[in-house]
């Protein structure tokens, strides 16, 4: 006789096995488990995800056009990050990767600050000092990533550690993708997010590759979700293609940290369409087959089944939203072209209040070098 534990000191197992779903892929969905949200919202949401998904599009030209130097596209993966990112409370804090403009956008970033961000110019609020896709928002709590995988997760803890121990009930969402689930900074905030029971929701966004790596490369574990249970908390596996789920169970973690009832992972099943980013092919280490196979399964197009079911969303909405979003972003497009680079100054701006002497040296030094360089380009001429 087999016996099977269902639950440990009140973490329920079988949630961390199980994938959680309320939107299946034909668009049909369970009533019981809907989630209460208005159709303006729906569409709100569902008009973010396509809005990323034709910025991807054009990102991905203007890259092989040379007019960009590098991007890294989400297709395939708006709906775990979509739907999770709407759950937040407004004074809430986002500590991200580099794959989710989606959630930039639902917390308030615009397209011309995702796109100048990519550009690097005088327009972008991080003037320059990041690789595309890095975005970091002040305004809407919303960090910038850095690039080496997981390095987020610590600090989204300790940032919900010290949230606790200020008596402010901020809670704090970490996304990555299941490639940091391999890492030493994934283990080290999972730890410590148990430990202290903090505010905080960890988000892996499980898209099947590490790059070129498998998620079967990269653990034995049944799955991710599961791993929060030798860490003391719940881990909840959910369809990552799925908003609807996306959003509920995102919502419920964030309200449970809210409570001071501690942490979750959620590990959200999905799969990369795309690229790992512009300078990977993909043909390398996975099929054709496999990837047109799981399109079927793309978050885009059940969740407008869904919204056509609801009568809050036509063929005429669908275009008509399309162009708008498209001539929009080239509108930017071609703002961007024309938008100089920083200026030379700011390299050594925003470290002290006020310069020191070494620095404005330096600073004048680097000036007088580029007003020589400009002379000879202009005799050149």
């Amino acid at each position: 006789m087999v016996l099977r534990v269902m639950s440990i000191s009140g973490i329920d197992i079988d949630r961390a096995i199980k994938t959680f779903q309320i939107l299946k892929p034909d668009g049909t969905y369970d009533q019981e488990l809907e989630p209460k949200l208005t159709s303006n919202e729906l569409k709100h949401l569902y008009k973010t995800m396509l809005t990323v998904r034709i910025l991807d599009k054009k990102m991905l030209i203007l890259q092989r056009q040379g007019r960009i130097g590098f991007y890294i596209t989400s297709e395939g993966e708006e709906a775990a990050y979509v739907g999770s990112a709407y759950a937040l409370g407004p004074d809430d804090w986002i500590f991200p990767a580099y794959r989710e403009p989606g959630a930039a956008l639902i917390r308030g970033a615009t397209l011309k600050e995702l796109i100048a961000q990519v550009y690097g110019n005088a327009a972008d609020v991080n003037k320059g000092r990041q690789m595309p896709n890095h975005w970091g928002f002040k305004r809407i709590n919303y960090v910038t990533p850095g690039s080496p995988v997981g390095t987020q997760i610590p600090m989204a803890t300790g940032f919900a550690i010290a949230a606790k121990l200020r008596n402010d009930k901020r809670v704090v969402l970490t996304y990555f993708g299941d490639g940091a689930s391999s890492t030493s900074e994934f283990h080290t905030g999972m730890n410590f997010a148990g430990v202290f029971k903090a505010p905080v929701v960890f988000l892996c966004r499980n898209n099947q590759y590490a790059i070129s790596l498998p998620v079967s490369r990269q653990t034995a574990s049944i799955t991710i979700a599961i791993k929060a249970i030798a860490y003391g908390f719940q881990g909840i596996r959910i369809d990552g293609n799925d908003i609807l789920a996306s959003y509920a169970i995102t919502k419920e973690a964030i309200e449970k940290a809210r409570k001071g009832e501690g942490p979750t992972l959620i590990e959200a099943v999905t799969y990369r369409l795309g690229a790992h980013s512009t300078s990977d092919d993909p043909t390398k280490y996975r099929t054709h087959e496999e990837v047109e196979t799981m399109r079927r399964y793309d978050p885009l197009k059940r969740f407008r089944i869904y919204l056509e079911s609801k009568g809050i969303w036509s063929e005429d909405d669908e275009n008509e939203t399309a162009k708008k979003i498209e001539d929009e972003i080239n509108i930017i497009i071609n703002e961007m072209e024309q938008t100089p680079p920083p200026d030379p100054r700011t390299l050594f701006e925003d470290v002290y209040a006020e310069m020191p002497w070494n620095l404005k040296e330096q600073m004048e030094l680097l000036l007088d070098e580029l007003k020589e360089k400009e002379k000879e380009i202009q005799e050149v001429k």
